[in-house]
């Protein structure tokens, strides 16, 4: 099956650089979503070990990609919540 897409290659030249581009395209989407997956806190593979990671954030460390004056304070129902669980 190779051999016959190496054969419409020879004959059509000019989808090379479409093949080139969608190989980059897709090499850059599958890298990046392994980087993502493994240096993200927000993204979780394994939840038995943790089920809530989230609460270990540092909340002075940015976590979107791009953040632009982010200050944070906590959420009073959500201290209070916390407070009543525990």
């Amino acid at each position: 099956m190779s051999f016959g897409f190496f054969q419409m290659l020879r004959k059509k030249k000019e989808l090379i650089p479409l093949i080139g581009f969608m190989a980059i395209a897709a090499t850059g989407a599958t890298t990046a979503s392994i980087y993502f997956l493994m240096t993200k806190t927000d993204v979780i593979i394994n939840k038995s070990g943790n089920p809530e990671p989230w609460d270990n954030l540092d909340p002075s460390k940015p976590q979107k990609l791009m953040t632009i004056n982010q200050q944070w304070k906590p959420v009073e129902e959500l201290q209070m919540l916390k407070k009543m669980t525990k």
